[in-house]
């Protein structure tokens, strides 16, 4: 075979568009570039304004991968405000947001699939790791790092109401269900997202005081499409992919959320 320069110009080819493909395929499967959501308005002018209470609030994941659990607690760390449409839920809107700065991550391990899991505990490296992973650790510019800080859901609409004109129920507590739909962001990414939720009504006569609102459903966030992954500093990926942790790190956060809300 005779040896020219366009003959070994080939592999360097086959090389750059293989790369490029791979990243083709990486960018398919993460979620749009974001800056922090907008403020939800009211959808409709006689929407009740419903405050979140912080101290009141639960936000946790049980991420359960086959030789190690990892779980994570958020506690007090919610804020935002509901637009509630008491005669037409659906026309319901909020945006809450979770103050990732608060999180603790706690793991639970064992040999191989047969064992038992060992006790919970927090592994101070681990949680290192996770702030790095969502660039908030203490080497991210301050700038960045205030951006990436928060999680949010922008409430659009509740969809499927098990009762539309809350008004028409009795009673002093008066739950529904609906499934909340709209955008989730994450590490500076953002995609549409649907969480069923619960939501108990408390009312003193015919005037909403408060709403307890629990998630039915959780809401699964996958690391790969808000681009959670292995960083051993800020800016600098590690060479150890997502996919590498194996059976030892789950890909996808069931998020679990509960608080209270109360009329303004």
């Amino acid at each position: 075979m005779k040896i020219t320069p366009q003959t070994l110009l080939i592999p360097l080819f086959v090389a750059t568009f293989g790369a490029l493909a791979c990243e083709e395929k990486k960018s398919e499967n993460l979620a749009p570039v974001a800056s922090a959501l907008e403020p939800a308005k009211p959808a409709a002018p006689q929407s009740v304004s419903f405050s979140v209470d912080a101290a009141s609030s639960k936000v946790a994941f049980l991420m359960e991968a086959p030789v190690e659990k990892i779980s994570g607690d958020v506690p007090g760390s919610l804020e935002g405000e509901l637009f509630v449409d008491l005669g037409d839920l659906t026309k319901s809107t909020g945006l809450v947001k979770v103050d990732l700065d608060k999180l603790t991550l706690y793991q639970e391990k064992r040999d191989d699939e047969k064992g038992q899991f060992g006790e919970r505990k927090k592994n101070d490296m681990q949680n290192q790791h996770a702030r790095t992973w969502l660039e908030i650790s203490s080497d991210t510019p301050e700038e960045t790092k205030q951006l990436n800080r928060f999680a949010e859901f922008r409430i659009a609409r509740l969809e499927a109401p098990s009762q539309t004109d809350i008004r028409t129920l009795m009673g002093n507590e008066r739950t529904v269900t609906a499934t909340a739909i709209g955008d989730f962001r994450l590490h500076g990414r953002k995609s549409e997202k649907r969480a069923k939720l619960e939501m108990v009504f408390q009312f003193a006569g015919d005037k909403p005081t408060s709403i307890r609102i629990r998630t039915v459903e959780p809401l699964l966030i996958g690391l790969e499409e808000f681009d959670v992954r292995p960083r051993e500093a800020f800016g600098k990926l590690a060479q150890k992919t997502l996919s590498a942790f194996g059976s030892k790190v789950a890909q996808t956060a069931p998020l679990q959320i509960e608080f209270t809300a109360n009329a303004k």
